[in-house]
C-alpha cells in the first residue's frame, strides 16, 4: 500500500461544503430543546420525498445504517447472497455481512466502474435474493432491461446511491425507479446532513418495517409514547434514527442543491476539457447529462508512482476504492475479477468538491501531467 505524509497547503481531495444557512438551521432546533428525531426530521423525509418524485423516504443516521436497513427490510438473511460489485466501499460489503448474508462479487465495466445487467444476469443463481448495484461516482445504474426477471425470480434490487442523489436515470431521479434505493448524506457528500442517511421504500410495508426498525421495533411514535404509561416492542430493531439536528442540516442543503448540481458539473466539463490534452490519461465517464457527478476519478498507468507525486506536489488525490474481494476481511468471498483488479490499480481520484476554483483545476491538471511524465521516465 501507498502512502505519503499530506503536506500543510495540500489541496484537499474532497471537503464538506455549507451554504451558509446552516447554522442557523441547527441553532433554531438547539433553541427548540428537542434535539431528537421530531418534526424537523419528518419535514425532511417529505422534501426529499417531494425533490426525488416519490410517495415516501425514510430517514436514517448514515449510508451504512440505509443499507443495513434496506436489507432487512427485503428480508435478505442467513444463507443468502447477494450480487455485488467489488469496486465499492467496504461499507456496502459490510451491511450485507450485517444480515448473515454473504456477497457474490461481480465485474464492473472498465468505462463506467459500475455493473451493467448483462453482469448482473451473469452473476445471479439460486441462491441469490438480492442485487446490489453501486451508482459509481453518480451515474445511474440502469436495470430497467432486467428488473422484471430479476422480480419474477424472487429478486430484489437494492440500489446503493451514496454518490448519486440528485441524478437521473431516464426521466426520473434516481429513487424513483422502482429500486429499493439507499442514499448517504455524509460530510463529503453532494447533500450533506453532517451524517445521515435515507431509504427510499418500494410499498407502504417497507417503509412501516423500516420505520419500526430504526426505532428499536418500538411500534408508536415519539408523540404517541408521551400519552402513555408504556410502549410496546413488536420486532428487532436498531437505534438509527436521525437527529432534527442532521435533518435540518440536510433542509438548508436542500434549498440550495441545484448551486451544487451547477458547481460540480462545471468543475467536472473543466477536469474533461483539459484532462484531453493529458498522454497516457483516461476520465472515468460518470454520464455528466445525467449525473450530479461526486468523484472526478481517472485511469493511469504507474498509479502508485503518480500517487506520491501528485502528493509531494500538494495535490490531495486519492484511491476510490481498492477491490474489496482483495481485501482481507472479505478473503472468503475472494474470486479472480480481472477487470476490477486492473480498475484498483489505475484508478485515481483527484481533488473534488464545491471550494475549488478553475485556477485550482488547472493546478491539480498541470500537477498530474509532470506526475505522469516523471512516472513514465522512471520506468
Amino acid at each position: 500500500m501507498t502512502t505519503a505524509s499530506p503536506r500543510p497547503d495540500m489541496k484537499r481531495n474532497a471537503s464538506p461544503y455549507l451554504h451558509g444557512k446552516e447554522a442557523a438551521a441547527v441553532t433554531r432546533v438547539l433553541e427548540s430543546g428537542q434535539y431528537g428525531h421530531t418534526a424537523v426530521t419528518e419535514e425532511f423525509e417529505q422534501r426529499i420525498a417531494e425533490f426525488l418524485g416519490v410517495s415516501d423516504a425514510v430517514a436514517v443516521t448514515s449510508g451504512t445504517a440505509a443499507l443495513h436497513t434496506a436489507l432487512l427490510a427485503a428480508r435478505v438473511g442467513a444463507g443468502d447472497e447477494v450480487v455485488v460489485p467489488s469496486m465499492t466501499f467496504c461499507a456496502t460489503v459490510q451491511a450485507i455481512l450485517a444480515v448473515g448474508a454473504t456477497p457474490r462479487f461481480i465485474e464492473i465495466n472498465p468505462s463506467t466502474l459500475c455493473v451493467d445487467h448483462q453482469l448482473v444476469l451473469d452473476a445471479v443463481n439460486a441462491n441469490t435474493v438480492a442485487v446490489l448495484p453501486v451508482l459509481f461516482g453518480g451515474r445511474a445504474v440502469d436495470l430497467g432491461p432486467i428488473q422484471c426477471e430479476l422480480q419474477e425470480r424472487g429478486i430484489s434490487v437494492i440500489e446503493d446511491a451514496a454518490h448519486a442523489f440528485g441524478s437521473y436515470n431516464g426521466a426520473r431521479r434516481v429513487g424513483a425507479t422502482g429500486a429499493l434505493t439507499c442514499f448517504s448524506f455524509g460530510p463529503i457528500k453532494n447533500l450533506t446532513c453532517g451524517q445521515g442517511g435515507m431509504v427510499i421504500p418500494r410499498t407502504q410495508k417497507e417503509a412501516d418495517t423500516m420505520r419500526r426498525l430504526r426505532l428499536l421495533g418500538v411500534t408508536q411514535s415519539q408523540r404517541e409514547r408521551a400519552n402513555r404509561t408504556c410502549y410496546q416492542v413488536d420486532s428487532f430493531g436498531l437505534r438509527y434514527q436521525l437527529s432534527a439536528i442532521n435533518a435540518a442540516i440536510g433542509l438548508a442543503q436542500l434549498d440550495h442543491f441545484e448551486d451544487t448540481v451547477h458547481t460540480r458539473r462545471h468543475q467536472w466539463r473543466t477536469y474533461r476539457e483539459l484532462l484531453r490534452h493529458l498522454r497516457g490519461v483516461t476520465l472515468v465517464d460518470v454520464g455528466l447529462e445525467t449525473a450530479v457527478p461526486h468523484l472526478c476519478q481517472i485511469r493511469v498507468p504507474r498509479r502508485d508512482q503518480v500517487f506520491t507525486e501528485m502528493r509531494a506536489h500538494g495535490v490531495g488525490v486519492g484511491v476510490h476504492y481498492p477491490p474489496n474481494h482483495l481485501q482481507p476481511a472479505f478473503a472468503a468471498w475472494r474470486r479472480a475479477l480481472p477487470v476490477t483488479e486492473q480498475a484498483g490499480r489505475q484508478i485515481l481520484s483527484l481533488p473534488f468538491h464545491q471550494h475549488l476554483t478553475d485556477d485550482d483545476i488547472n493546478h491539480v491538471v498541470a500537477a498530474l501531467g509532470q506526475a505522469v511524465e516523471t512516472a513514465r521516465a522512471a520506468q
